[in-house]
């Protein structure tokens, strides 16, 4: 391995570390990194900062703070990035940056990408134009909101500490339901800390001029830049994966920040948090009765597909091409008849999902009940590729 080839490397291992950083945010150098953003886009350093303990307590604070001015987003962030970007791309030639990106960047883009996807889905949910209420977050995301006063009653500077507070306070429910629409409004103002990872590290070792950008998503998580203050996001105090590196974890939330908002999800399939809550207590005829074939596949990778089968006397009645037709006998009501197929295109690990497929209990052959989910006869029924 050269060295230029391990030098990228190098960068691509830190800069994953700083995606996947959990715990206290070093606020101290978050703040020197913001500011010297600031002075680098040629802005006069901001006249507040205020930190809030998650994304979504940070939209609402943002919301609540008429005098921000406009953001500087485009100055601090957008505009110094994409000439970086050109210049590299001009010093190593188009060959040269696709290999610069592939070794760098491009090994953090999907997983970083996609959490922050998640992220803003969550945030939009919980305070969309229905208040906070069910889906990902849950009463988390209801308490994060509560305690917004929280993350503003530990901002620094003087007078900015009692403002922040009663800002978010006085907003009251008028800014948790600011409707979907102004919620993704205000999240495109946000510079994504260390969930930019990814091209702070095709950058890293690149120039001075990024400085600050870097120095605060070493340290802290996602920012708000406006002209007359800054909003600042805590890091995650949990983060789980699993080993394709999507968010995972059977017993509680995947991703958590100091205030409670949180996702929750099933190797990469959000779920709400009530559902993972019930995994523990689950029965084959729990299992049967769920209508919604994602939350039915989740249900029978926790509880086991061969013990499933066991303690529901399922019988095996048919198997083709298209999959395997299961029959489950019950005494006091219609057959429960199921159609197990294997989704053709694989997961980011490799392995390939199994669904279940609630059929009619006249099905005879996993065919018919396949074409029957399409609302086709099964002689008419050929897939070109078979999920």
């Amino acid at each position: 391995m050269g060295e230029n080839e391990m030098n990228r490397t190098t960068a691509a291992d830190r800069w994953r570390a700083v995606a996947a950083a959990t715990g206290p945010a070093d606020r101290t150098a978050a703040e020197a990194g913001l500011r010297l953003a600031y002075r680098t886009a040629g802005l006069a350093e901001p006249e507040r900062v205020l930190w809030a303990d998650s994304p979504l307590a940070a939209v609402t604070l943002v919301r609540s703070l008429g005098d921000r001015g406009r953001s500087v987003r485009e100055e601090v962030r957008t505009r110094p990035w994409a000439e970086e970007r050109r210049r590299l791309h001009d010093a190593l030639g188009p060959a040269g940056w696709a290999a610069h990106w592939q070794a760098t960047g491009a090994r953090l883009w999907d997983q970083t990408r996609s959490l922050a996807d998640r992220i803003r889905a969550g945030v939009t949910e919980a305070a969309g134009a229905d208040g906070v209420r069910g889906g990902e977050t849950g009463a988390a995301g209801a308490d994060a909101v509560r305690r917004g006063a929280a993350g503003a009653d530990r901002v620094r500077g003087g007078t900015a500490e009692a403002a922040g507070a009663d800002a978010v306070r006085a907003g009251g429910a008028d800014h948790v339901g600011i409707g979907a629409a102004g919620v993704r409004m205000l999240l495109l103002d946000a510079v994504l800390g260390q969930h930019d990872a990814a091209w702070l590290a095709a950058f890293d070792g690149r120039g001075d001029r990024l400085a600050g950008l870097a120095a605060v998503a070493e340290h802290a998580g996602w920012w708000w830049p406006y002209e007359n203050a800054v909003v600042v996001c805590e890091r995650p105090v949990e983060l789980h994966r699993d080993e394709a590196g999507r968010l995972d974890r059977g017993d509680g939330p995947a991703l958590a920040f100091p205030d409670g908002f949180a996702l929750h999800a099933w190797r990469g399939m959000a779920v709400p948090a009530e559902f993972l809550a019930g995994l523990a207590d689950l029965t084959p005829e729990r299992i049967r009765t769920e209508e919604n074939a994602e939350l039915r596949r989740v249900m029978l990778e926790y509880y086991g597909y061969d013990r499933y089968l066991a303690a529901s006397g399922a019988r095996h009645e048919h198997s083709d091409e298209t999959g395997v037709l299961w029959r489950i006998e019950l005494a006091d009501d219609e057959d429960v008849v199921m159609v197990e197929v294997v989704n053709s295109t694989p997961e980011p690990d490799g392995t390939h999902r199994t669904y279940w497929l609630r059929v009619p209990p006249t099905t005879r052959t996993a065919r018919e009940g396949v074409a029957w989910t399409f609302g086709l006869r099964p002689e008419v029924y050929e897939p070109l590729v078979q999920t």
